[in-house]
């Protein structure tokens, strides 16, 4: 099981600029043990990156993000109001100033940072590939991913110049490493870093989406 060594080399992306539509309000101030769900977020990627770069939707309002100690926490506004997610992505990584991201949303509470490591450092010790994702119940999920930097930026320009917007497709197009769900799974049993917040229902603690 290849882990990163440490942080170097690595930065965060934290997509936070979707609608919160089936929320109801702005899902990120939302707050789970106490903690905006944005801010934990934050606090796991910041846990294995040198930085952490926070896309919100043009004109966002609500406090920035928590300051993390060693580790610069940017805010970077999408190009679009609610583009899509791949915009977003997009917007992330041509902030980015490391040769690796990792990707994860702002809705994401419970990220192991542990898992994320393990994403990283599969990618790093793997110059054949652009991209590393998880397996989970035999299917690849969207996030969280890791990319090579240059290479997913090249390929999200691409796909959004063809009207691209989903954010599978970055994915698709880079072909990536496959984590299976024995690899990562020792680092985090209760399977909790695939947990999202998309209803006020899914705050609740135990009710990860597996």
């Amino acid at each position: 099981m290849t882990e990163a060594p440490d942080a170097i080399g690595i930065s965060g992306i934290v997509l936070a600029g979707g609608r919160s539509s089936r929320f109801g309000s702005d899902k990120l101030v939302a707050r789970v043990d106490g903690e905006r769900l944005l801010d934990r977020a934050v606090a796991a990627l910041a846990a294995v990156s040198v930085e952490v770069v926070v896309v919100t939707e043009p004109g966002a309002t609500r406090e920035p993000p928590r300051a993390q100690p060693s580790v610069t926490v940017r805010v970077v506004a999408d190009p679009e109001s609610f583009g899509g997610p791949l915009v977003g992505l997009l917007a992330g990584l041509e902030a980015a100033s490391e040769p690796i991201v990792v990707v994860i949303g702002g809705d994401m509470p419970s990220v192991a940072p542990a898992v994320v490591r393990l994403l990283a450092g599969r990618l790093l010790a793997d110059a054949n590939h652009d991209a590393a994702i998880l397996e989970a119940r035999g299917r690849r999920v969207p996030l969280p991913i890791a990319l090579r930097t240059g290479a997913a930026t090249t390929a999200a320009r691409r796909l959004i110049g063809d009207g691209e917007r989903r954010l599978r497709a970055i994915a698709e197009r880079l072909r990536p490493i496959a984590l299976a769900e024995g690899e990562w799974r020792p680092l985090d049993p209760a399977g909790d870093t695939l947990r999202d917040v998309d209803e006020p229902g899914d705050l609740r603690a135990g009710d990860p989406r597996r």
